[in-house]
């Protein structure tokens, strides 16, 4: 049937064609409209998504709607602008402003300026929007990113090295704030909106990282590369990099998953037996192993399932979940623990305990987040 479509417009007179686009280009637009006012309000009740097993809209637009990961970025962000900004539809629907100015507008619309703004931004084209957004946030932080750069020379003719070095001077140039060259004056300004952040090799296993330090941050880091300088001679920035994320992904995942490198053994004190036998509250808390054990047997991912087999891919935002509620005999064990993504978290304790109302909550139980799931 596409061909058959193909066939008809490679058919049509130039006039005709131009006039077909045209059409076709306002009825996308409608579909788009109407597609982002529907988000909007499915954005409102986020249990929908998540009884089909989608930890945020952002997994749902990209497995269930089969949109692109730039697409589904686009519109729910113009979805949460025109949830707030309604005008912001017509704007669309006649072209005026497209997704991404949207998209770029958004963190900068208010209630008292967004009619003047997007009277201004009517009709810009990209580069208009960024002269606009550069007026409402004057001289802002470059924000961090690790972005992938396409591969000019084959990893194989290059010697380890060479690659180490060239990887060292773009990280050093880009941390420490060394003068770079001048981008072609035909390059667009660099994007000031927030993005999501984006992983790019330079070379198979190598990457670029450049993000924007302030002095005192910049003197630490000078003061590091001086008293690393026997066992880093060159004073890479980014294998200080290296060792300092080791140390911090240790600590965080020692404080929000239990890990370490060598367990401790569980030992009972002298007269805890006693303990154990008098009757008490099981305590709310998840002992570290328990944690571990949890994390490793979910595989640091949601353990949703939905209903037709569909396991949640959040890997963000989890937390401990108490499959039986503690608020009903729950214990902590890892046959009752499972991780859940913040939003698989919240479903499930609506769907056991009711929609939360933190007021009523508060009223009845005398005291924050009785529900413990």
């Amino acid at each position: 049937m596409n061909t058959n479509i193909l066939a008809l417009a490679s058919a049509l007179s130039d006039q005709d064609l131009l006039a077909r686009v045209g059409v076709l280009a306002g009825k996308e637009r409608e579909a788009t409209v109407e597609l982002v006012a529907h988000l909007a309000v499915l954005d409102a009740r986020p249990a929908l998504y998540a009884a089909q097993g989608h930890g945020s809209l952002f997994t749902y637009c990209t497995e269930v709607l089969r949109l692109s990961e730039d697409a589904t970025c686009n519109r729910i962000q113009a979805a949460r602008a025109c949830r707030d900004f309604p005008v912001i539809l017509d704007l669309l629907a006649s072209g005026a402003m497209s997704l991404t100015s949207v998209r770029m507008l958004r963190p900068h619309l208010t209630p008292e300026n967004h009619e003047a703004v997007l009277t201004r931004a009517s009709g810009r084209r990209r580069r208009g929007i960024e002269a606009l957004v550069a007026e409402l946030a004057p001289r802002p932080d470059v924000p961090s990113s690790v972005r992938k750069l396409p591969t000019a020379t084959p990893a194989r003719t290059l010697m380890p090295t060479a690659v180490a070095t060239a990887s060292a001077t773009r990280v050093e140039s880009a941390t420490l704030g060394s003068p770079e060259p001048a981008p072609p004056v035909s390059s667009p300004p660099p994007l000031l909106t927030r993005r999501r952040p984006i992983i790019e090799t330079t070379s198979p296993e190598r990457y670029r990282v450049q993000f924007t330090i302030g002095k005192e941050n910049h003197d630490k880091l000078r003061r590091v590369q001086a008293l690393l300088r026997r066992e880093i001679p060159d004073g890479d920035p980014a294998a200080i990099f290296d060792r300092a994320l080791s140390l911090l992904l240790e600590k965080v995942e020692k404080a929000k998953l239990g890990a370490a490198a060598k367990p401790r053994p569980c030992v009972i004190r002298p007269g805890a037996d006693r303990q154990l036998r008098t009757p008490a509250i099981p305590s709310r808390d998840i002992p570290r192993h328990v944690q571990r054990e949890v994390s490793q047997r979910d595989g640091g991912q949601c353990a949703f399932v939905s209903k037709d087999g569909h396991r949640c891919t959040e890997r963000t935002f989890l937390e401990f979940h108490h499959i039986v509620p503690y608020a009903r005999g729950g214990l902590a064990t890892v046959e009752n623990i499972s991780l859940r993504c913040r939003r698989h978290n919240q479903y499930e304790a609506d769907v056991i305990f009711g929609p939360h109302r933190a007021s009523v909550v508060r009223e009845a139980h005398g005291f924050q987040n009785p529900r413990g799931v």
